[in-house]
Order: structure tokens, then C-alpha cells, then sequence
């Protein structure tokens, strides 16, 4: 029986007594002014009506292909000038890596900041310089770069034209996980600024404590020890099955040790396709040179066709059936693909197994789709250039 009706039949039995019945009344009127809140949606309902809705603005902000031409570039405080193509900040929120694009003028350093995700950087334009703690890497168009998370770096340009380069984080799953942090350190000498976040380097015994403070101890120091640079001149690319040719860029069979974030470089030859295929996690593939289509679709026989051209980044969803076409007939086109494969994809991929995560078609649908692959002329390797 409610509360308040227990009170009152209370009030009708002690009525009798003046000072009783006073408190009674007092203790009523306090009851009748709370306000309690309460819904009639069990917790199934409102978890339900959570996930449509999240799967609602999704789907509303899906895009197959971000073009240049949308861009907006912006000067920032740091003293860059950039432009997201996928992110919160710019208005195209996504759950696994971010986009952007940034341009340095000629005789300009930025501010100095880190972060705790990582990003890798892809070198499209002109030159420049970037520091990582205290190692200057010197880069040209076609170079790739891994920031590590928690380093402080910087930008410079010394050259006397606008350099660009683009760039991907796994600050958008960071962030999920509620450990996005950003310090900007502004103009500040590197040398007072703090380090890394400290960690115990080892302790003795062999109990699951004592275990893991050493596994992670060993995770962190080859984290801090990974390859930060992949020049242009020392990649090699090589004829795929897929109908491409193809090289890394940046990826741990290179020595790199990222949150997973991996980038490679597919060529394909002229009036050619890739072969179609789909996979676990989404995949951005910006556009380094030529024009084409992709065909993007939940079946084989069911999608739509994307014109994309320079400068444009290709958005591939989780699970898609895609096959790229380079429509010049004349020029080769590149394309850089990047996603969080040995993190976030491998482990979508345990946790569906026995489900096939990665689907190509039997070699001899593959082999019309792609063509003969000995008649394809590749010209000389042209490192990339902008705009």
C-alpha cells in the first residue's frame, strides 16, 4: 500500500489526539510536495530505443564519398591550416578513425602538442619537417609518419611553397572509451615539458600482478621504439591478385607499432578495376592521384556506383561489397587505404568466428573481373604531387 495512504488512515485513527494528528498533517504535506520521477519503460525499452536511435543519426550520416570541393580549411591556434573530411569537429562524427587535412606556409612552425591516441600521417605536398619528441624527420610528398600517442610533436616549413599532408587518427575510438585527452603545449621548450606517462618497468615473482605489470612493461617499451618514417624513395610496389599493384606504407610487417592504424598504397592500370570483395570494419581510401568510381553494396548485385577524383576520400562501411575502377584510360590511379587492422578488425573478426569476415570471389569470378593481369602496361613510379 503507498505511503501516503498508510499515513492517512494513521491520521483518521490518532485524530483524536490534537498534537498526533498536527504531526500527521505535517508529514502529509511533505509527501504531497515531493516530486518523485518515475517511467513505466523497463530498462529493455530504454536500451532498445538508445541503439534505434544511435543506428538512426548513423545511417543519416553515412557518406560513400567526401569530396575536396566540401572541405572547408580553417586556420587554427596552432597555426596550421586544416580541414576535416571525417569527425566530430567537423561535423561527420565516426566511431574507429578520423580524417583531416592540413597545410603549413612556407617559414612557419607550429605550436607544440600530444595527445593519447596516435595518428599516421600521409605526406601529399611540397615539404616539411615534423618533430617527434626530440627525433626531426624530414619528409617530402609520398612519405608516411607515425606519430605515437603521447608525444609531443610539432610542424615546420622551410621551403617557400604551402606543404600539405593529411592525416588519420584512432581518436575517435579513443574517445569512446572515454580516454581522449589533448595537451597543447603552445610555444613551450620541449624540455619543460613532461614525459611520457610513467609505468613500473618490471617486478619479481610469478603471480598474474607480478605478470602483468612485466607484459605490459614490454607492451609499452616496444610502443615507444616503433619506426616513425617510410620515405617515398624506399617503397616498392607489386602486382596483387586483385588486379593492383600495391605497396605498405605503414604497418607492423614495416616495424611500425600503432593502436593498429595501417596504411597501403594500390595502384590501379589504366580503363582497370580491383577485384570485389568486403570485409569486417570500415576502410578510407583517399584519392592520391586519377579518377574512377567504386561500386559500394550490401550485395554483389546490389549497390551503387561513387564517382571520386582527386583529393577525395572513399568511405567503405563495415561489411560492404566494394570493387574500385579507374575510369581514365590512359593514367594509372592511387589510392591509399587505411584502417585499425591488428587492433579493432582482428578482434571484430574472433569474436564473429566461424563468420567469414573477409570474402573475395573464387579465382576464376576474380580473374574476369580484373582481367589479364600480364596486359597491364604499369609506367614508372611518379611520387605524388599537389595540387
Amino acid at each position: 500500500m503507498p505511503f501516503k495512504c498508510v499515513f492517512m488512515l494513521l491520521a483518521e485513527f490518532v485524530s483524536f489526539d490534537s498534537e498526533i494528528a498536527t504531526v500527521f498533517a505535517s508529514i502529509l504535506g511533505d509527501i504531497s510536495m515531493t516530486n518523485i520521477t518515475r517511467t513505466s519503460a523497463s530498462h529493455y525499452e530504454v536500451q532498445k530505443n538508445r541503439r534505434q536511435q544511435f543506428i538512426e543519426d548513423w545511417r543519416n550520416n553515412h557518406r560513400s564519398v567526401v569530396h575536396l570541393k566540401d572541405i572547408e580549411m580553417h586556420r587554427t591556434a596552432r597555426g596550421l591550416t586544416c580541414g576535416v573530411y571525417l569527425g566530430k569537429d567537423g561535423g561527420n562524427p565516426v566511431r574507429t578513425v578520423d580524417a583531416a587535412a592540413h597545410e603549413i606556409d612556407p617559414d612557419t612552425v607550429s605550436t607544440i602538442h600530444r595527445h593519447s591516441w596516435d595518428a599516421v600521417i600521409l605526406c601529399i605536398g611540397g615539404s616539411g619537417w615534423i618533430e617527434i619528441d626530440q627525433a626531426r624527420i624530414d619528409w617530402a610528398a609520398g612519405d608516411s609518419i607515425h606519430v605515437p600517442a603521447w608525444s609531443w610533436h610539432r610542424h615546420g616549413n622551410e621551403s617557400g611553397n604551402i606543404a600539405r599532408f593529411m592525416s588519420f587518427s584512432s581518436e575517435p575510438f579513443v574517445d569512446i572509451l572515454g580516454f581522449a585527452i589533448l595537451e597543447d603545449g603552445g610555444n613551450t621548450p620541449l624540455s619543460q615539458l613532461p614525459g611520457y606517462p610513467g609505468y613500473t618497468p618490471t617486478t619479481p615473482g610469478n603471480d598474474i600482478y607480478a605478470r602483468r605489470i612485466r607484459r605490459l612493461a614490454a607492451d609499452q617499451a616496444e610502443h615507444r621504439h616503433g619506426r616513425l618514417h617510410t620515405s617515398w624513395n624506399d617503397i616498392e610496389f607489386r602486382q596483387s591478385p586483385r588486379g593492383t599493384r600495391t605497396t605498405f606504407l605503414l604497418d607492423s610487417a614495416l616495424g611500425y607499432r600503432t593502436s593498429g592504424l595501417t596504411m597501403a598504397m594500390f595502384e590501379i592500370g589504366p580503363g582497370r578495376a580491383q577485384s570485389m570483395h568486403r570485409h569486417s570494419g570500415e576502410a578510407w581510401l583517399y584519392v592520391v592521384e586519377g579518377h574512377g568510381h567504386s561500386f559500394i553494396g550490401a550485395e554483389v548485385d546490389q549497390g551503387e556506383n561513387y564517382q571520386w577524383n582527386k583529393g577525395d576520400l572513399i568511405v567503405v562501411d563495415h561489411y560492404s561489397w566494394h570493387q574500385h575502377f579507374n575510369d581514365d584510360p590512359t593514367m594509372t590511379a592511387k589510392v591509399v587505404r587505411v584502417h585499425i587492422l591488428d587492433t579493432l578488425l582482428n578482434t571484430m573478426n574472433a569474436l564473429c568466428y566461424p563468420m567469414n569476415l573477409l570474402e573475395e570471389p573464387p579465382d576464376h569470378i576474380r580473374s574476369k573481373q580484373t582481367g589479364d593481369l600480364s596486359t597491364i602496361s604499369w609506367p614508372e613510379v611518379q611520387r605524388p604531387s599537389w595540387p
